[in-house]
């Protein structure tokens, strides 16, 4: 979709999510996880991210304003995982969930209201680790196996200090080829 404005130049709309990226070390770990996933029950390859604002179809100049704007006024925060759950959609086919702290709920309210982001449920912090359409029986499999290639995944505790602007096509849900990294941003210390 292309959209123009007052002086009638034309801009292309395009999906764009905000992630929270995990300290590098964490990163490495869960990358780790996801790759032995991915070889055993398949599924394309994503970058370890908790969202923290869902798709939205905007200009990437608009995306990036308002993403520097929302990340002006946010603190570094702390995450805690709860479980790995098997979910109903490909992107969620494997994901950790994270407790729905005040810091994690907050920060993501926040990013939202700077992007105009309405939720149609309520936030469920999560970090796919496997995307896919695997059937129930498969699913446990993973689940099981990605508690035995990481004993402590459920206990995993972390600082967000990091958010990404992504474009994501919301068109390509399997391969995730065409998603991208548009920014980056280091948040305040808390």
């Amino acid at each position: 979709m292309e959209i123009a404005d007052e002086t009638g130049v034309v801009a292309q709309m395009n999906d764009y999510s905000v992630w929270a990226i995990p300290p590098e070390a964490v990163g490495e770990r869960l990358k780790k996880l996801m790759g032995a996933l991915r070889s055993e029950f398949g599924g394309p390859e994503i970058p370890p991210h908790i969202t923290v604002v869902g798709a939205m179809s905007l200009t990437e100049q608009d995306a990036l304003e308002r993403f520097r704007s929302a990340c002006e006024g946010l603190k570094a925060y702390h995450a805690k995982a709860d479980l790995v759950i098997a979910g109903a959609f490909p992107s969620q086919c494997l994901y950790l969930l994270f407790h729905s702290t005040p810091e994690v709920m907050d920060a993501s309210a926040h990013c939202c209201r700077y992007f105009g982001y309405k939720r149609s449920n309520r936030y469920m912090p999560h970090l796919s680790l496997l995307y896919g359409t695997l059937t129930k029986d498969e699913k446990n499999k993973a689940r099981e196996k990605a508690s035995v290639l990481d004993e402590s995944i459920n206990g995993l505790n972390f600082q967000i200090s990091r958010l990404a602007l992504w474009k994501t096509d919301r068109k390509d849900k399997l391969t995730l080829e065409s998603w991208k990294q548009i920014a980056e941003c280091s948040l305040s210390p808390n």
